[in-house]
């Protein structure tokens, strides 16, 4: 059987999760390599992502060595994909879903509601950021770079006295020992597709597909689609004031979402339910710009919300 080579980013995450891809192939027979790629998003680490404006910060590169026939696979974060693939490429499968939901960390505060006036907050993200002063306008929100274990080193080092992360990553490494918090979704939605690691190959690689296929999980395919749908229809990425959570409530989908100011002055959000993932997605998305997003958008990127501006 001819070895299958995965393409992943270094960070120690995005290597748990190729491992975690690759320990899967070898239990069906596979022979499995990982080739680590560096990404723009990770040689950029000084800068606020949401000022960085590249397409595919962290996927351009991986996809090149897919192109090249360096790598047979590669598995990203689904949220830092952009909601339509280049041409000549595919999601071979979504593997289970990971808690989609953000975290509250810290090593002085139990909650979120317990930081003092003028606590410093450090977050990578402007939806979490826009969240945040929403809920608190008397925090100082700071920007935070760096994998998972450079934010936590940071923490401990009391250069913020809390900062928010995905609750997948830390589970996922195991370091969830100033976990003290899970936010709902109605109070910090989270990032479309945050939790579901995507597999990408070359279209109509038939037979790497189908070595693939046991991976895809119908019910984060259909979450995930459904929420990046309404990304898609908003014409965001993942580094705009947009979140995003679908979940399966019996046959049907609940879809939440969130558009934000980055200052959290104005924030619309929206819930609906259906059984088609797309159609749910776009009829969110609708409702939201009815509701005032376009503007919200516009003001961010001087763009028409339906112009699509991916990472």
């Amino acid at each position: 059987m001819a070895t299958l080579r995965i393409g992943s980013r270094g960070s120690q995450l995005a290597l748990w999760q190729a491992n975690h891809v690759a320990d899967q192939l070898r239990q069906r027979g596979h022979q499995v390599e990982i080739e680590v790629i560096h990404t723009t998003g990770d040689k950029v680490i000084e800068i606020p992502l949401v000022k960085v404006g590249t397409k595919g910060m962290f996927t351009k590169e991986i996809e090149q060595a897919l192109v090249e026939g360096r790598v047979d696979l590669a598995v990203h974060s689904l949220k830092d994909l952009p909601t339509d693939l280049l041409p000549g490429f595919e999601l071979a499968a979504i593997t289970p879903r990971e808690d989609p939901h953000d975290a509250f960390v810290s090593q002085k505060f139990n909650r979120f509601a317990d930081l003092p006036k003028n606590a410093r907050v450090g977050t990578s993200s402007l939806r979490r950021e826009a969240q945040v002063r929403a809920l608190r306008r008397d925090l100082e929100v700071r920007p935070l770079r760096g994998n998972v274990d450079t934010r936590l080193r940071k923490l401990q080092f009391s250069e913020y006295d809390a900062i928010i992360l995905a609750a997948a990553g830390l589970r996922r490494l195991a370091h969830t020992g100033m976990l003290r918090e899970i936010f709902s979704a109605e109070v910090m939605c989270p990032a479309a597709g945050q939790g579901a690691l995507a597999i990408e190959v070359r279209a109509g690689d038939a037979a790497v597909r189908e070595h693939l296929v046991f991976l895809d999980d119908p019910a984060a395919r259909a979450t995930t689609s459904c929420e990046r749908a309404l990304l898609r229809r908003l014409g965001g990425g993942c580094q705009v004031p947009i979140g995003a959570l679908a979940e399966m409530r019996g046959k049907q989908l609940l879809l939440r979402a969130v558009v934000a100011r980055p200052d959290g002055s104005r924030i619309l959000r929206e819930a609906q339910t259906g059984s088609d993932a797309e159609k749910l997605g776009d009829a969110v998305a609708q409702a939201l710009l009815r509701a005032g997003a376009d503007a919200i958008l516009q003001e961010i990127y001087g763009l028409a919300a339906a112009t699509p501006q991916q990472p």
